[in-house]
């Protein structure tokens, strides 16, 4: 069997072994606005879109001199299903711009086509609060909001995906036609006030005349309920292209299903500079149920529901009641 093959089919059956169970989360939990996963599905029955056009700007001050004018859209959707640590996924980019080498005569190269898209799946191998209950120090305040050593524990997560690739296509290498391979490892840490650190570590086109390994280190803090801003460092080695990006952003939570953000991106390089801009939006449908089932037999969220319907009937009747005085 070859190395590929064996990388496949223990990332599948690490998949089905595992006993993790994932995080699904009332509000919308976004992998945007920056580039890495994370590592937690978006729960069974959830399907969730992130789109994000941006503009680009690159300017190689070496020779061969040139510049990149254009625009482009990052999209993702992803789908839990079967299991709550199980989500399937397509993510790509697709790049439209302009290059122009300075010379005696300006040579502009008009360019389009998508610079990755993969179909793949996520499944999270290892949660280390699955089935733990935390248990307030009721004697220390401070003990309570501290630091917990059981936070530098990772959640983990394996991710695996298919890539395609055109012919000529002006962002790969000129012999990369095709399908090629996706293999992802993913760390999550979720700390005390509204910290999260995330870490990636790709093998990109598996099988190719590129492989690019890419790492993404992010951090995440959210301020309150609707605001939270990040900073992200990318590495990206191939024999192809090889870059350090740095990445700054912030999102909003316009409602429990919908995220608004934007971010800028850079390198401190000149072969090429990269600066980039980007505005985005995240969107899910949820269709979500509980696994768990209360003595009555409904789910928690069916649960949360009644007892709010339950809430304002009671209201009314109160209020008709009061009417009902008034009029004596």
């Amino acid at each position: 069997m070859k190395p590929l093959s064996k990388l496949i089919t223990f990332l599948i059956l690490l998949c089905l072994c595992s006993l993790a169970h994932a995080q699904y989360t009332d509000v919308i939990n976004s992998n945007r606005p920056g580039a890495s996963q994370s590592a937690f599905s978006v729960g069974t029955k959830v399907l969730q879109f992130e789109v994000g056009p941006y503009m680009i700007k690159e300017n190689r001050a070496l020779f061969p001199k040139y510049k990149v004018d254009g625009y482009g859209v990052d999209f993702a959707a992803h789908y839990g299903f079967w299991k709550e640590a199980l989500e399937f996924n397509i993510q790509g980019t697709f790049q439209k711009d302009t290059q122009t080498y300075s010379s005696v005569v300006d040579v502009e190269n008009s360019r389009a086509n998508f610079k990755n898209l993969n179909i793949g799946a996520k499944y999270l191998i290892y949660d280390p609060h699955k089935n733990k209950e935390t248990k307030p120090n009721l004697y220390s305040y401070h003990a309570n909001r501290g630091f917990k050593w059981s936070s530098l524990i990772p959640a983990v997560s394996v991710a695996a995906g298919v890539n395609y690739d055109t012919k000529d296509n002006p962002y790969t290498a000129a012999t990369v036609e095709g399908l090629s391979y996706r293999g992802v490892i993913i760390t999550q840490n979720n700390f005390y006030g509204g910290w999260v650190f995330i870490t990636n570590f790709m093998m990109d086109r598996i099988g190719s005349d590129q492989t690019d390994f890419q790492y993404i280190l992010t951090i995440t803090h959210s301020f309150n309920p609707k605001w939270v801003v990040f900073a992200e460092t990318q590495g990206i080695k191939s024999e192809f292209y090889a870059d350090n990006l740095f990445r700054f952003g912030g999102g909003y939570l316009l409602n429990k299903d919908l995220q608004l953000d934007t971010a800028l991106t850079f390198n401190t390089k000149n072969t090429p500079s990269v600066l980039s801009l980007n505005f985005g939006a995240s969107y899910r449908l949820d269709r979500h149920k509980d696994k768990i089932k209360l003595d009555n037999g409904t789910s928690a969220k069916e649960q949360r529901e009644r007892m709010s319907r339950s809430k304002k009937t009671n209201k009314r009747k109160k209020k008709k009641k009061n009417t009902n005085f008034d009029e004596d």
